[in-house]
Order: structure tokens, then C-alpha cells, then sequence
């Protein structure tokens, strides 16, 4: 393995049902909670959620190196992220994702949809997920393939 530039560390008790958890430096700590919508009280957040702020505050981030490093300005950028939770056919579970990349400083369709793509070729999260879930990228509300 590669020295690593960073290290994150948690400590989590209880799972998602009712559960704890807190990070290492405790910058970070939430009660984790069912949601409702799969028939929890609600009331702390979930694995899902904190992967879809964990993807878009990454993502955005490769989109701060790549447009540095292709000399645009694309400080003005925002990522909306869903990370829904499927069953498969195994009775098991995975996820999928969408990213919606808006970059209003960037005009050129063409240039914002590259930004994006060469942006999912740098993030982390891009890289840990490439070919195991499905990751669905728009930039300025269009499709990136």
C-alpha cells in the first residue's frame, strides 16, 4: 500500500438502527437512525446520507484540481447527490448514485461536461466505486458520458 496523505478514523456503536458515531478528532458526531421512509423513527442520519455529503464534498473538490489544473474558474460550483439503497437479486443490497454537477461559470457545454468527466477520472470516491455501483454524472444539467 502507498503512504497515505490522510487517515479519517470513526468509531461507530449500534449500527444504523440505533447507533453512535463519532469521529477520531470529534469535529464529527451523529446519531445514526433508520429513515423513515424504510420504516425507522427517523430522527439521525444514515450511512446513505453520509456517503452522498462524503461523494459531492469529494467531488467537488476533484473539480477544484482538474479546473486549476486546466486553468478554468470553476470556484462557483455546487453538486447535488442522491445515493438511493437497492436490494439485489442475492436479497442483499448495493447502491447507485447521481451526481448533478452545476458550474455556472462555465458557459461552454462541452468544457463543463469534460471538467466532470475528468473530474470522476480524480475523485477517490469516483475511483472506489468504478465498476461496482452505477454512478450517473450531469453537468449542467446535461448527461455525461
Amino acid at each position: 500500500m502507498a503512504k497515505p496523505l490522510y487517515t479519517a478514523e470513526a468509531h461507530v456503536v449500534g449500527g444504523r438502527i440505533n447507533g453512535h458515531g463519532r469521529s477520531s478528532d470529534g469535529a464529527l458526531e451523529v446519531d445514526l437512525r433508520i429513515p423513515r421512509e424504510l420504516g425507522g423513527q427517523g430522527g439521525g442520519t444514515n450511512p446513505e446520507e453520509l456517503f452522498a455529503v462524503g461523494f459531492a464534498a469529494c467531488f467537488e473538490s476533484a473539480i477544484a484540481t482538474v479546473a486549476r489544473r486546466t486553468k478554468d474558474e470553476a470556484g462557483d460550483v455546487a453538486v447535488d447527490s442522491k445515493v438511493m439503497l437497492l436490494t439485489t437479486q442475492e436479497r442483499g443490497f448495493k447502491l447507485a448514485v447521481e451526481l448533478d454537477v452545476s458550474l455556472p461559470s462555465i458557459e461552454d457545454q462541452a468544457k463543463a461536461i469534460e471538467l466532470v468527466r475528468a473530474a470522476h477520472r480524480v475523485c477517490p470516491y469516483s475511483n472506489a466505486t468504478r465498476n461496482n455501483i452505477e454512478v450517473s454524472l450531469t453537468a449542467n444539467g446535461q448527461p455525461v458520458s
